[in-house]
């Protein structure tokens, strides 16, 4: 398949023009408009006004966007590390890098369950992805027609099904497109920005008096009352004067803690909730309360339990994207042991299994910690264990009769 589209030039023969698309700046704008006092989460956006949204989300895609990656060629049971290929390295060619790439492909999975594009280029000999331009994913409408095929609008204007990129998740029978996280806890996650933005309005719109100040002598009407707070606030404000109250006259300060006026146990079981909606051991790590007890040893697994059930699966899905990227049989495969990392202790404890076992030599381990080889480092550093006392082998040879 020949090259239809590129940044750097267009080919011979077919020409396209880019679509108008709106910018991030409008994305925003439209969102600035809206009240915080109104919860509305028609634009996935929304829900990054609460904390344990953007933190998760921020989460998952930093850790997926910034790990290592590796590209690979089968060769029988020992694969062959390659070089990345250049086009790899800036697969919209904006500029930007892989890892930008990376963030708004499972950012837009985890705020709308899809990743669309615009197909720019591809390889002339095997047809593989060779440039993709991510669209923002409130912009794309798909619909199956009744022959199978599906049809897609960008902007309101169509997409050649050649030319579309689509990957989902959440999906549904009977649906093109994948679920959203966001519309699927919309509840949840209204609570979360309901209890946070209650007490916002509490200081900021003067929902509750600061004092009471009571006369249990006179009645006095509204002018009055007007009257004696003015002159009550004129004494308080900008001034170290004394303050003489007459006859009957009482003032009450109203005290509240800060449960009560911002409803932090709420907001606090609101926001586990919503960090729970990205994977099992989010809300731990981000350092939400959540009934359990948290122990040295289950802190140092935290990591591996992040990586098994929430980061994996999102690691994999990037994983076959990249998939796409390469030509067979070649493959990517992104450096699981950069989120393992450990203290200095447990990573010389663990060289020095490895090289007592010798499954490893010196050299592996002085380039895993990028240290220079050494001349006598390709050896292995102790002799073979000893052959067991059953073995055949190991019995002395039985003198002939």
């Amino acid at each position: 398949m020949s090259v239809w589209w590129s940044r750097e030039r267009k080919p011979s023969g077919e020409t396209r023009s880019r679509w108008p698309e709106a910018s991030l700046e409008q994305v925003i704008a439209s969102l600035k408009t809206q009240s915080y006092a109104d919860v509305d989460l028609s634009s996935a956006e929304s829900a990054l006004q609460s904390v344990a949204v953007f933190s998760a989300v921020d989460l998952i895609a930093s850790v997926v966007s910034e790990l290592p990656l590796d590209v690979y060629r089968e060769t029988g049971d020992q694969p062959l590390k390659l070089r990345t290929p250049g086009y790899l390295e800036d697969p919209d060619g904006s500029g930007q890098g892989k890892e930008d790439w990376a963030y708004r492909a499972v950012y837009s999975w985890l705020l709308r369950g899809n990743v669309y594009g615009d197909i720019l280029s591809r390889s002339n000999a095997g047809g593989f992805l060779q440039q993709v331009d991510l669209f923002h994913p409130d912009l794309v409408s798909g619909s199956q027609n009744e022959d199978g095929t599906v049809s897609w609008l960008h902007n309101g204007r169509p997409v050649p099904l050649p030319q579309m990129f689509h990957r989902r998740v959440n999906p549904v029978p009977g649906y093109v497109q994948g679920l959203s996280p966001i519309q699927m806890q919309a509840s949840t996650i209204g609570l979360s920005l309901t209890a946070s933005k209650f007490g916002l309005q509490w200081f900021q719109d003067g929902a509750h008096p600061t004092a009471l100040l009571i006369n249990s002598d006179a009645t006095i009407d509204e002018g009055q009352a007007r009257g004696v707070k003015d002159r009550f606030l004129a004494t308080l404000r900008g001034r170290r004067e004394p303050l003489v109250m007459g006859k009957g006259w009482d003032y009450k300060p109203i005290q509240l803690n800060a449960e009560e006026s911002q409803f932090l146990a709420t907001q606090g079981f609101s926001q586990a909730e919503c960090a729970r909606i990205f994977g099992a051991g989010i809300a731990e790590i981000l350092g939400y309360e959540t009934g359990g007890t948290m122990t040295y040893a289950n802190i140092q697994d935290r990591e591996l339990t992040l990586l098994k059930y929430s980061i994996g699966r999102w690691i994999r899905r990037m994983e076959r994207i990249w998939f796409q990227f390469l030509p067979r049989p070649q493959y990517a495969k992104y450096n699981r042991d950069a989120l393992l990392e450990t203290n200095t202790m447990q990573r010389y404890l663990a060289h020095a299994s490895a090289l007592q076992a010798q499954w490893k030599t010196v050299n592996e381990v002085r380039g895993k910690e990028e240290l220079a080889p050494v001349t006598w480092g390709d050896k292995p550093t102790h002799p073979p264990a000893a052959v067991p006392v059953d073995d055949p082998a190991a019995q002395d040879p039985q003198p002939e009769e």
